[in-house]
């Protein structure tokens, strides 16, 4: 469709096995995503990219561990290992990723002080990251979401588009999830909640 555009969120070596952030089989998802890739006329894709001391990581917090919440400014933050760390191989896109007609890169998790999981804004769900103007702009109505992590970064992602009044669905099965207790679980029920597809 001329109006819709596939939208590839976080498709990186540290969110594939041996990355610092793995996705259990985050990587068996690129064959479907490059196809999907080859049949769709526009895409996007999202690269997370962080400075050394970025506050999500557990590293910048004395006597925190990974995977646990803290209160930030913004709100609750889940803390992360150290990854998707700004020139490193760990933020590079995973070498089997193949989608040579990517129009835009939306680089997020840059500022320091606040976290981003949606391709559309930070943490803060205040600053945003450009691209619902970028697509507005080209007339894009319909965004297909796939990548990692379902539960993170695709929910996320989705959930903002849908609020900003595009048609979206997620394909699932070209995704894959960290699952933090029950994350999977609400990341489905608010789909259902929200209208938003899930395929």
């Amino acid at each position: 469709m001329k109006n819709s555009v596939l939208l590839i969120i976080d498709v990186q070596n540290d969110f594939c096995p041996g990355g610092s952030l793995a996705v259990k089989g985050g990587d068996e998802i690129i064959p479907l995503v490059n196809k999907l890739a080859h049949e769709h006329e526009h895409m996007v894709l999202t690269q997370d990219w962080h400075p050394t001391d970025h506050s999500s990581f557990a590293s910048q917090h004395k006597g925190a561990s990974a995977f646990t919440q803290i209160e930030m400014p913004y709100g609750p933050q889940t803390l992360w290992p150290d990854h998707c760390v700004i020139g490193t191989p760990g933020a590079e896109f995973h070498k089997a990723l193949d989608v040579p007609n990517a129009e835009l890169i939306i680089r997020k998790g840059f500022r320091r002080e606040v976290d981003s999981y949606s391709a559309f804004f930070e943490n803060d769900h205040k600053t945003p990251t450009g691209l619902c103007g970028y697509l507005t702009e080209r007339g894009f109505h319909h965004i297909t979401c796939v990548g990692l992590a379902f539960d993170y970064c695709v929910r996320y992602s989705a959930e903002d588009a849908k609020a900003l009044g595009f048609e979206v669905q997620v394909i699932e099965a070209a995704t894959r999830a960290i699952d933090l207790d029950g994350t999977v679980a609400a990341t489905k029920t608010s789909f259902a909640g929200r209208g938003i597809t899930l395929r």
